[in-house]
């Protein structure tokens, strides 16, 4: 992690994990996306440290996260984001590596265009899409779509990162700052530089404190920024991509795929 960040995390004042589940689960959401250099970020951060506490476990205040994400043969969770399709669906298994523990996510988009994600917990890591896994797919697309998933599954990108939480004094805000990420799929891996970091916040309207910060810094969402849709076009797994053209860009991954 860029150290100019680090320093400024000890800054803030902390929350445990039972405090940040019982203040902001926040499971449904609107958010914005930013990709932003360090040496644009820490302005921010220091502003931030008014209004937000830094989730800490144990110590620690960045934490390392694993995540399988899941398409059909066709790609259509990544085509139908592409398409910029309302009704569409990611499914991933994510490792939260210092926890020691796994949770089968679905994410879905509702009527309001906000983000749904829905999450069991995995106790046979090694078959996740097993019918217990496979059922709770179904349910949670049928309950907001009224359709059947009816798709088969495989895996197809696996990623890295690290990701800080930052959690809002008053209110149900919060925000995710993840850096250091890694990307494999189609026999590529690909890194992003340790001084770029992609920020989300999540508000119930999806203009909150940090949107209102960052915004009188000039600092903008990007627009169409999937960690696995980015991670899906820089290792030249899918034939188009021109949707995440300004977030490849932005952090540096439009360079050629080397095998």
């Amino acid at each position: 992690m860029d150290t100019g960040i680090a320093r400024t995390l000890l800054n803030f004042d902390t929350i445990s994990l039972g405090e940040l589940d019982s203040k902001a689960a926040m499971l449904e959401r609107l958010d914005n996306k930013y990709i932003l250099p360090a040496d644009a970020f820490i302005p921010a951060l220091e502003r931030f440290t008014e209004h937000f506490e830094v989730l800490e476990i144990k110590g620690k205040r960045a934490f390392t996260y694993a995540t399988n994400y899941y398409d059909d043969p066709e790609l259509r969770g990544y085509y139908d984001h592409h398409q910029g399709r309302r009704k569409r669906c990611k499914v991933r298994v994510r490792e939260y590596v210092d926890a020691g523990f796994s949770y089968l996510e679905v994410k879905l988009k509702d009527k309001r265009k906000s983000t749904v994600k829905k999450r069991l917990r995995v106790a046979d890591t090694a078959n996740p899409l097993n019918n217990q896994g496979l059922a709770f797919i179904e349910d949670n697309y049928r309950d907001i779509y009224d359709a059947d998933f009816g798709k088969t599954l495989h895996p197809v990108i696996a990623m890295r990162y690290e990701r800080i939480t930052l959690v809002a004094r008053e209110g149900g805000e919060r925000m995710t700052i993840d850096t250091s990420l890694q990307f494999q799929a189609n026999g590529t891996a690909r890194k992003v530089r340790p001084d770029m970091f992609i920020i989300e916040t999540k508000s119930a309207r999806g203009n909150g404190i940090a949107d209102k910060i960052l915004r009188s810094l000039h600092l903008h969402p990007t627009n169409s920024c999937s960690k696995y849709c980015i991670g899906m076009a820089s290792t030249g797994s899918v034939d188009r991509h021109n949707r995440f053209l300004p977030a490849l860009k932005r952090l540096r991954l439009t360079d050629p795929v080397a095998a």
